[in-house]
This record gives C-alpha cells, sequence and structure tokens, in this order.
C-alpha cells in the first residue's frame, strides 16, 4: 500500500496532463447494463453525446465500483468501463487504488493489482501462472511468500483493452483453473474473466468503446461509462485555470462561439490543451486574435511546444525563431510515426513500430523529453517503456501535418496507398494541392465509421494561408493561391449535393468550417431567422445546412415538430437525423413513419416522446412501431394519442407492453372507438410482470365491461401503474363503481386520479 501511495501520489504530482480536476470525472452506468459497441470515430461520439445534456443514467462513485446497486442480488464480479480517448478512464483507477492506499476507502480489499494491457502485450510471447504473473509485476507479493490468493479478498485491474495486441479468443481457449499452472498470457486473462480463474477476485476492465465487444456479454456484471464535461464542467475548469475573471469570461465566450471547439472541450485533456493555447496567446498578443478552428488551435499547441523547447531545452530566447534544423527532423520523424501508425490503427508504440518509422529507442526518449506535451515515454509500474500521443487527435493532427508536408516538399499523395507508376505521371501531369484535397475527401467519406473526420479536417485547415504563416520556419513552402482554395470549397459543396449520410455530411460542413467558408449555412440561418425559409426549394446541399444547423444550435433539441418546416415525406426523411437527437417528435406524416419508427430502434436514438396525434396507423405500422419500441436499443417511454387501434394492433401493442426490454411508461389512448376485446388483450399486457408502464391516459369511450376490465388490471398484483387519466371519458355511476372497486384493492398502485 505505502508503495501505490508512493507512485500514485509522484504520478498526480507530475502534472500529467490527463490528471485533469478527478472531481470532474463522473461514471454512468449506461441503460440495460449492456456493452453498447460503437466502431465510430470518437468524434462523433462526442458530438452525439453533446446533444444530449439530459443524463438519465444512474451515477456512481468510483469507490462504490463493486457495491450492487439497491434492487440488484447478484453480486457485481466483473465491471467494464467505457470511455473515448483522455476522458479519464486511467485517472479512475489510479484514483481508486490510490484512495484505498491511502486508507480511504474499500478497506475490506486486501489486495490491487493494477495492470496494463500496455505492460501485459510485452509479455505476449511468454508463459506465466495466474501466480507467477503477480509476483513478475509485484514483487513484495512473492517475498511475502504468498502464492496463494484464494483466500484474500482482491481486485485485479486491466486499464486499456483497446490496446490490447493479445489474442483474446473467449471461444477457442482451454479451460485453465489452477492458478499455479503456467500458460500463455491471453489464455491467463481470458481465464480470469470467464471466471474459471480465481472466481472470488473482483475484475475492473477498462477500454475505448469500439472494443468493448471484446469482452462477452455474459462475463460482465455491470457496464459503466466514463462521460466528459458537461457545459458547467467546462466553465468551472476555464475559471479555475484562469484566476483573472474577465480573461476567464472571454475564453469561456469564445468557445462557445465555435462549436468544433465547444464540442471538443467535452474531453478534459483538450480542455488542457485549449487553455495552454489560449494563455499562451493572450499572454503574447495583448489584443491578438482567439484560434476559431480545430487546426488553428492544433497548430498554435504545436507553436507553444516549440517555443517551450527553444527555451527551456535550447537556451533561446522568446523571440528566437521556433524551429530549429533539430526540431524540424523530430517533428517530420513524429509526423511519420503518426501517420503510419493511424494507418494501422496503433495509438502505442513499442520498439518495432518505432522501427519501421526510422526511429529508435534512444531517439523516441529525446523526442519524449522535450516534446514532453505531444509524445511521451511510459515505463508503466514495472515494465519497459512504450511511446504514445498525449491524445488520439494530437496524432491525427500530426499525420495530417506530415501528409500536407511530404505533399508539398515532393509532390507525393500518401493517401494513394499503391503509386507504381507516380514517378510516371509526374513527368506529364504537376499534381496539384487540389487533387489531395479530392482524394482525402473521397477517402474519408468511404470510411463507414468516419475514421479520418478528424485527419480531414485538419488536412484541409492546413492549407489556409493564416495557419501556414503560423507554421513559417516548419513549412519550407508556404502561400497556396486562392483558386486552390475556392476548387476545395467548391467540390465539398458538390459532395455535399449527393444523398450522404447525417454523419458524413456533418463532418463536411465542419471542414468548410476549418476552411473559413460558411456561406451555405449562413444562408439558412438568415431565412430561418427572417422566416422566409421555402423547403420546397432546397437542394440537397440546403438540406444538409438545415440539419448541420439544427444538430448544432446550443437550443437542447426537446421537441422536434415537422410542421416548422413541412410536412412532406421528403422533409422526415431528410430531417431524421435531428429526430432522432430530439427528446420529442410529434405532426409527423403518415406516410414517412415507417421511415421514422425504424429510428426509433437505433441504437444512437435519443428520441423519448412520440406524438401519433395527427396520424391514423394502419395495422401494418402498428406493427412495425411494436417491434421499434421492443427493440433493447429504444428508447421510447411515452407514446401519445394511439389512434384507430383494431384488435390486431391492441394485440401488438400488448406485447410490447409485456416485452422485458420495452421502456414504455406513458400510453395514450385517446381514440373514440375501442373494442371491449381489443381492450382485453391491450391490458392483458399491462398486467405483465415485465410492464413498467405508470402513466395511462385515455379519452375513448369505454363501457362498463371496460371499466370492468380496467378494474382487474388496477387490482392485478404485477400492475405498475401511478397514474390513471380519464378525463375525457364518459363515467356513468356504474363505471366509477367498477373502478372504484379495483382501486381500493390492496395491490392497486395508482397514485393519480
Amino acid at each position: 500500500k505505502k508503495k501505490f501511495q508512493c507512485v500514485f501520489e509522484g504520478i498526480t504530482k507530475a502534472g500529467n496532463p490527463t490528471l485533469l480536476n478527478q472531481m470532474y470525472t463522473e461514471l454512468y452506468i449506461t441503460e440495460g447494463g449492456t456493452a453498447e459497441v460503437t466502431d465510430e470515430h470518437e468524434v462523433r461520439q462526442i458530438e452525439i453525446a453533446s446533444r444530449k445534456p439530459d443524463r438519465r443514467e444512474t451515477t456512481i462513485r468510483q469507490e462504490d465500483i463493486f457495491k450492487a446497486s439497491p434492487g440488484r442480488d447478484e453480486p457485481i464480479r466483473t465491471v467494464l468501463t467505457k470511455g473515448v480517448a483522455g476522458i479519464g478512464k486511467t485517472v479512475l483507477t489510479q484514483k481508486y487504488t490510490l484512495d484505498w492506499a491511502e486508507d480511504k476507502a474499500n478497506q475490506d480489499i486486501q489486495f490491487i493489482f493494477p495492470f496494463t494491457f500496455r505492460e501485459l502485450n510485452v509479455l505476449k510471447e511468454e508463459k506465466f501462472s495466474l501466480v507467477g504473473l503477480v509476483h513478475h509485476f509485484f514483487a513484495e507479493t512473492k517475498e511475502a511468500g504468498i502464492c496463494s490468493f484464494e483466500d484474500f479478498q482482491v481486485v485485479f485491474i486491466f486499464d486499456g483493452l483497446d490496446e490490447c495486441r493479445l489474442p483474446l479468443d473467449f471461444h477457442k481457449t482451454t479451460i485453465l483453473t489452477d492458478p499455479r499452472k503456467s500458460t500463455s498470457v491471453d489464455v491467463l486473462l481470458i481465464n480470469l474473466i470467464r471466471g474459471k480463474l480465481l472466481p472470488s477476485a473482483h475484475l475492473w476492465i477498462t477500454t475505448r468503446p469500439a472494443a468493448a465487444n471484446q469482452i462477452p456479454p455474459d462475463c460482465v456484471s455491470m457496464v459503466t461509462e466514463v462521460r466528459g464535461f458537461t457545459d458547467p464542467q467546462k466553465e468551472k475548469y476555464f475559471r479555475k485555470r484562469f484566476r483573472d475573471e474577465e480573461q476567464a469570461g472571454r475564453i469561456i465566450s469564445h468557445i462557445k462561439t465555435s462549436r468544433s471547439l465547444h464540442i471538443m472541450c467535452h474531453i478534459p485533456v483538450f480542455c488542457w490543451i485549449t487553455a495552454t493555447v489560449l494563455e499562451d496567446v493572450l499572454e503574447t498578443r495583448e489584443e491578438g486574435q482567439l484560434p476559431e478552428t480545430l487546426t488553428e488551435m492544433y497548430i498554435h499547441f504545436l507553436v507553444v511546444q516549440a517555443k517551450v523547447k527553444k527555451v527551456k531545452y535550447d537556451g533561446g530566447a522568446e523571440t528566437d525563431p521556433h524551429w530549429s534544423p533539430e526540431s524540424k527532423k523530430m517533428m517530420e520523424s513524429l509526423g511519420k510515426l503518426a501517420f503510419d501508425q493511424l494507418h494501422k490503427g496503433n495509438l502505442i508504440f513499442y520498439e518495432s513500430d518505432l522501427t519501421e518509422c526510422g526511429i529508435d529507442m534512444r531517439a523516441a526518449s529525446v523526442y519524449s523529453g522535450v516534446f514532453t506535451q505531444i509524445f511521451k515515454e511510459e515505463r508503466g509500474l514495472y515494465q519497459d517503456k512504450v511511446f504514445c500521443f498525449i491524445h488520439l487527435s494530437v496524432q491525427e493532427f500530426l499525420a495530417a501535418l506530415h501528409v500536407h508536408l511530404t505533399f508539398i516538399n515532393s509532390g507525393l499523395n500518401l493517401l494513394e496507398v499503391k503509386q507504381p507508376t507516380f514517378w510516371l505521371l509526374k513527368l506529364f501531369n504537376t499534381p496539384t494541392l487540389q487533387s489531395l484535397h479530392q482524394s482525402a475527401v473521397k477517402t474519408a467519406l468511404q470510411s463507414p465509421n468516419g475514421h479520418l473526420d478528424l485527419f480531414l479536417r485538419f488536412l484541409l485547415g492546413l492549407s489556409l494561408e493564416t495557419n501556414q504563416t503560423l507554421l513559417r520556419g516548419l513549412l519550407t513552402q508556404t502561400g497556396i493561391s486562392s483558386q486552390t482554395y475556392q476548387k476545395t470549397v467548391h467540390y465539398i459543396k458538390e459532395r455535399l449535393s449527393v444523398n450522404l449520410s447525417a454523419e458524413k455530411s456533418i463532418n463536411l460542413f465542419h471542414c468548410l468550417n476549418e476552411l473559413n467558408d460558411r456561406s451555405l449555412v449562413e444562408e439558412i440561418q438568415q431565412s430561418l431567422r427572417s422566416g422566409s425559409l421555402s423547403t420546397d426549394k432546397l437542394s440537397p446541399a440546403q438540406w444538409s445546412a438545415l440539419v448541420f444547423i439544427l444538430l448544432s444550435s446550443e437550443e437542447d433539441l426537446d421537441e422536434f415538430d415537422l410542421k416548422k418546416y413541412s410536412s412532406s415525406e421528403e422533409a422526415l426523411l431528410r430531417l431524421l437525423p435531428v429526430v432522432k437527437a430530439s427528446n420529442k417528435a410529434c405532426n409527423l406524416s403518415e406516410s414517412g413513419c415507417k421511415d421514422l419508427l425504424s429510428v426509433v430502434s437505433s441504437q444512437s436514438c435519443n428520441l423519448r416522446e412520440l406524438d401519433l396525434s395527427t396520424n391514423s396507423l394502419n395495422d401494418s405500422a402498428v406493427k412495425f412501431l411494436s417491434a421499434s419500441v421492443k427493440s433493447p436499443h429504444a428508447k421510447l417511454n411515452v407514446l401519445l394519442n394511439v389512434c384507430q387501434l383494431s384488435e390486431e394492433n391492441c394485440e401488438a401493442l400488448s406485447l410490447v407492453l409485456s416485452s422485458q426490454s420495452s421502456s414504455m411508461r406513458e400510453l395514450d389512448l385517446s381514440i373514440k372507438n375501442l373494442q371491449v376485446s381489443g381492450l382485453k388483450i391491450l391490458f392483458a399486457g399491462l398486467q405483465s410482470l415485465n410492464c413498467e408502464l405508470n402513466t395511462l391516459l385515455s379519452g375513448c369511450n369505454l363501457s362498463d365491461r371496460s371499466f370492468e376490465v380496467l378494474s382487474s388490471v388496477l387490482s392485478s398484483q404485477s400492475s405498475s401503474l401511478r397514474e390513471l387519466d380519464l378525463s375525457n371519458s364518459d363515467l356513468l355511476d356504474s363505471g366509477v363503481k367498477l373502478l372504484s372497486t379495483g382501486l381500493k384493492r390492496s395491490q392497486c398502485t395508482v397514485e393519480t386520479l
């Protein structure tokens, strides 16, 4: 414990940029407790998260991670914690261990063994028993003669599953139950995670979302997610960093004006990068213009680090040129490493990775020593050193810079995987920057998961003359013709005229922002402000601009009303991404309902309330609705004004209510004629043990027989109804008597009538 306390206090005092205000990092239990896996670029995930300020999940503290929540019977053995790069997963596990080491929490635990997959990767070719692995990393246990952990309360932490290079095959692994028997590290881990080895131990695994599915769901007791800064927490961070209230206010206002910067500040590490840059800009230029785009922000960040190196390590003055020949060579090497390894999907680098890029271990240590806030060396607590960039976005920026520099200096387009005829073509055609940009846009659009989205924004942003001026000294050639710039803008607008997915269109608009072209967006904004927007005449590019504006708005997307724009099916189809991000949808066209309902079952859909008061749904549409609402991903919990229900529709809706995966909490049956047979079928669903509906609204003409059925629902032991609204029903004395019979039963849960 003393050793851990010393180690982690050292990490904290070192000022590691990821250790930012631990009090802000919050852990949330994800709805449903399952690992929803997405392979989308993390910037897309952050953008989606930024549109969902209403967090309904349960918050838990890291010290309570293995404590079962109220109503949970089975103990928690394995916790899987997701979170994008730089969000604070490692900090969370370190804080958990430090609090234990300082006797602040979890004193019932005898041992905590924190491992990182970075360290375990080094042992890929070696064999250990579980006891031997613990002895290898934690020599104190071996010295104490501890060779059995069955009688202790033990927690294993495995940090960074997404960085694992071990072949974790859960389907073809030998079963191992003896903790003293040696095998490969991957077999050891699989049996530990499956509970075959040391089943009494607790396991905490952290990962980026894209790798979460490497662990089978039946091996995970609970899934949690580290969410980044909320908007108030972003402000709190900058006010804490900048004590001058006026300066802090100016910085916060500036970040809010740039949607790209504001979204990225969701990540604690980006807040640190932003603060580092803005502090330098405000100190060196009294009335200097603050960076407005991501590219500009990262260029400033690079320049700040070059200045630090020049002054701190080279003995230069603040006024000296930032880029010495040595610094340029370092940055070129790091850029090549960033691009080559990004292409392979590697975010951490071992000796073999460095050698491939022409960097030896000694040089890498020098780079990490002088560019400490860009590239870092990590020895781990017990193992050989590995290297990484401080954040994925920094690697993406340097990769884009490398591609840009290579093209400017040699005319070589690195995005073309094979160019056997390149030099032959160069004899007849001089490659242009425009051709590089076009190939980059094409390549990014072909990526189904947006893995080149941020890289593309940086690459295009680097072509701006203002940004090239900032990089003077690193770039040997500056100045790009306005004609080239305009051709790139024109090409992007042409691509926006093709039917693209919402995510791809949104990224192209971010690309236009990086190129300082906001003409399309400003045109639609002007029409919205003046109330003269006519959706009948919008081009595909203008539709995309409207979607971008609505999704980028700081206003909470609480209710989507199609009438504001159009009641046509085309309008609904074009605006489906906005519907997905909204909490409530109403005034939808009947013809577009099927398309809408497919959205309801989407994993990323945020829709909680659906108002069908203007729709006359036929049987097939209701069946489709029922199937969508039953999806494990559906978050819809309010269904209003379901009209013209046939007996067949009642059966479909009843199955929804009784489905274990249904999230329905409120149902409005404001209809005119509902047959008793239909009511019986529907109310059968309400009596199901799985039904969690707590509000029923009904304006239909209920007969005495209908009230008799409703009465039996109210007195059912499994009923979860809390509110019953019969304000538009024709209640006769006989109906009141029948209703009262159900209401007075001890099993009745109704609180509001």
